[in-house]
């Protein structure tokens, strides 16, 4: 090997002889080299940032994705990792590294062409703020004078600092802290050696070792910094074996973050461009919502799982689409390729089938390896697998279908649904928004079915009802018929209407009480008609309603208007508020790149600001009548599942199941879900609000409510207790009356009929 030192020590030479004779030639223009300015006061374009109440960021929106971080910040294995890759002389030599130049001029002679750069990480840093990428000497020369000029003016630390904020990542991420958000969902002191090596691989060539687009030439390049890595003793024996092993887990969208809150962040970019339209995509501009992390995540999962049961309940549909096999050169190299138009929706991937017999599918995930399905795992798709299935839809090798891992981490396969569902949660006390999901995937639909979709409630809507009518002098124990009626063309605003209770059946004389727990839907045209239906459309508009939305017939009594499920959470906070209106917000606050606050939400409080629009007799006892709904009534699961008493609530499902409700709470937090579709058309038989949309209910509340005591409003001084004999529960059950407005005679409280109350 000593011709090669020999080699190495002439190239030195020469390269020395070679720079210094360039030195001379432009050493006239160094006087004329740009000003560091725009280093020594470092301005980036920094993004819009919208986080939520805890500080998870759930967007970002700019041209540049940016985090600039200081580097004291930066973890010990982020810096090793990039001097690793990059330049692991940085912190001897003085801009220009010689002994580098002429490594890399030895190895790209005996390899026969270019190979290896040479450039240090000072160099790059002059490139990225003041030159060109063309590659001519005359431009190199610049380079190396403007890399001397900047180790003269900064120290080593700002140097890499500004290199860790500025060097260009892929996936339009700029600096370091941004790629760690984009392709892994953590900061800089979550990565892992593997994850910090992967990212250091990324300046060399972005868009060849992009993790996303080329998983398996990022696994290369990042193999290729662990073992430098190794080699500089940065990592012992044990951690770079354990890095090499680890799998490459990386997103497979930009827009993904570490809380799925697309439909938020675009609410709150949208505010912010109204309060602030000049530059707020590059001036650092930060949003802080009043999300919560956590509840965020659960509604979310909630509605999710909600979908995909649904879906699953109605049947595979066939294939999603179909690509050129004969495309397929490398099953391992080009699979990506074919599946391009085919973005992953959150845990469903897009996947290709290679081949196909009864018992079993080969098919292949993009970024993955083939596999092979069998027996359950391909049980749902079975009925597409056979001639008699329609040709369009019919599974053949080239068919891209839909692939979930179950609880158990086995694939299966599965199809992205055509319903929609969406979930919303409030503060009753102010208003404050804790979790909002807008559909089931904003990258494939945009609309925010929580704000933008007006729907019938159905069922729903009759605690408003309900409500009227107590102001009319009736009262929980009233009696009224459940058994059938025709209403005539006059009180309908159409033809004559015979309406139905949901599943057929009467059961007569009934207390108020029961008639809601049971969603009778008789009972409710009865008292809307005896309260009267223009005070009803009147009363509605305390709830924060629109009452032309709401035309003044009995249909009114059947939630046959239009609401959104944000109207409806925050209706139903006046329930749980003692009955004061508040007015629901999702931005806290909004900063500038220095942190300082430019807009403050003012939210109005129950108790104190809001103002009250209903009794707090009211309140208190619609309350009651509303617990019973998710003890005994149509919502029953609900208290069940959750192992509380303190729920309260109402199931929905309108006319032809083309809409499934539940709206409810808890004294510290009230939700509304819904289901439907897009186009509205029938969800199905026996798909009611208790069955498709309580359930994403439930599942977010189990985490809001977690840790939460128990509680119950107070009664108001002018509400009265009544032990009354109840048949049902056993014994006496208190029942609540306006204390001006106590029956003398209470019957008792029925036995429970025995048939399901379903709605």
């Amino acid at each position: 090997m000593r011709w090669f030192n020999k080699l190495l020590v002439t190239l030195a030479l020469l390269t020395v002889i070679g720079f210094s004779l360039g030195g001379v030639l432009v050493a006239f223009a160094y006087p004329q080299l740009p000003s560091l300015d725009v280093l020594t006061d470092y301005r980036p374009k920094v993004p819009l940032r919208v986080y939520t109440s805890d500080g998870a960021l759930i967007g970002e929106f700019g041209e540049e994705r940016r985090q600039v971080v200081k580097i004291n910040q930066v973890p010990d294995i982020m810096k090793q990792a990039i001097l690793a890759a990059e330049d692991d002389r940085f912190y001897q030599h003085s801009g220009v590294d010689v002994f580098g130049f002429a490594r890399a001029a030895a190895a790209n002679l005996v390899s026969g062409g270019k190979k290896q750069g040479a450039s240090t990480i000072t160099m790059q840093v002059a490139r990225n703020f003041f030159l060109s990428s063309e590659k001519t000497v005359t431009r190199k020369l610049y380079e190396v004078l403007l890399a001397l000029k900047i180790e003269k003016n900064l120290t080593k630390d700002q140097i890499l600092e500004l290199y860790i904020n500025q060097i260009y990542l892929g996936q339009r991420s700029y600096g370091f802290a941004s790629a760690a958000q984009i392709y892994y969902g953590k900061s800089l002191d979550q990565l892992t050696p593997a994850e910090a090596a992967m990212l250091a691989g990324l300046p060399k060539a972005p868009s060849a070792y992009n993790p996303v687009v080329n998983p398996k030439r990022a696994k290369i390049r990042q193999q290729y910094v662990l073992r430098r890595m190794h080699d500089l003793n940065y990592l012992s024996d044990a951690q770079y074996e354990a890095a090499l092993s680890e799998p490459l887990n990386v997103k497979r969208h930009a827009n993904e973050f570490a809380v799925h809150a697309d439909y938020v962040a675009e609410m709150a970019r949208q505010m912010t461009n109204e309060l602030f339209p000049q530059d707020i995509y590059t001036r650092g501009l930060t949003v802080i919502t009043t999300l919560k992390k956590a509840d965020q995540e659960a509604g979310y999962k909630a509605m999710r799982n909600a979908v995909l049961a649904y879906d699953k309940r109605h049947g595979f549909r066939g294939a999603e689409g179909f690509v050129d096999l004969s495309k397929l050169k490398n099953e391992d190299d080009d699979v990506d390729d074919l599946l391009s138009n085919y973005p992953d929706s959150d845990l469903l991937k897009p996947a290709v089938i290679l081949s196909l017999d009864p018992q079993k599918i080969r098919l292949a995930v993009r970024g993955g390896d083939p596999m092979i399905l069998t027996g359950d795992q391909i049980k749902v798709a079975q009925s597409m697998m056979g001639e008699k299935a329609p040709a369009n839809k019919r599974l053949r090798p080239g068919a891209v279908v839909r692939v979930i891992k179950d609880d158990k981490g086995v694939w299966q396969i599965s199809q992205l649904p055509e319903v929609q569902a969406g979930f919303v949660s409030m503060s009753p006390k102010d208003g404050a928004v804790y979790a909002l999901v807008g559909g089931f995937d904003y990258t494939l639909n945009k609309y925010n079915h929580i704000t933008q979709a007006w729907r019938q409630p159905g069922s729903s809507f009759k605690p408003f009802i309900y409500s009227a009518a107590l102001e009319k002098g009736f009262t929980p124990a009233s009696i009224v018929e459940d058994s059938p009626i025709t209403i005539g063309s006059a009180e309908t605003g159409s033809t004559a209407w015979t309406p139905k209770n949901y599943d057929g059946k009467y059961e007569g004389p009934m207390r108020l009480r029961t008639a809601l727990a049971k969603s009778k839907n008789m009972v409710s045209i009865r008292i809307l008609q005896a309260s009267g239906v223009k005070y009803a459309q009147e009363y509605v508009a305390r709830f924060g309603f629109d009452p032309e939305k709401h035309p003044p017939y009995l249909t009114m009594a059947l939630g046959a208007g239009s609401v959104t499920p944000w109207q409806m959470a925050r209706a139903y906070t006046v329930f749980a508020n003692g009955g004061y209106l508040v007015n629901p917000y999702i931005v806290q606050e909004i900063r500038d790149e220095k942190g300082t606050v430019l807009a403050q939400a003012q939210p109005v409080i129950a108790g104190d600001t809001a103002p009250r629009v209903i009794e707090a007799r009211n309140a208190f006892v619609m309350d009651s009548m509303l617990r019973d709904v998710t003890i005994y009534g149509t919502a029953a699961k609900a208290s069940a599942q959750l192992k509380r008493t303190d729920l309260a609530g109402k199931t929905g499902t309108t006319n032809e199941h083309v809409d499934a409700w539940f709206c409810g709470y808890q004294l510290t937090v009230a939700g509304c879900a819904w289901m439907g579709f897009d186009q509205p058309r029938n969800l199905g038989n026996g798909e009611t609000g208790g069955q498709a949309a309580l359930p994403i209910w439930i599942g977010a509340m189990e985490t809001a409510l977690q840790g939460v005591p128990q509680g119950t409003q107070s009664a108001p001084e002018d509400v009265v207790a009544v032990d009354v004999a109840s048949t049902r529960r056993g014994g006496t059950a208190k029942e609540y009356f306006f204390k001006s407005n106590v029956p003398s005679n209470i019957e008792p409280e029925p036995a429970d009929s025995g048939s399901k109350p379903v709605d």
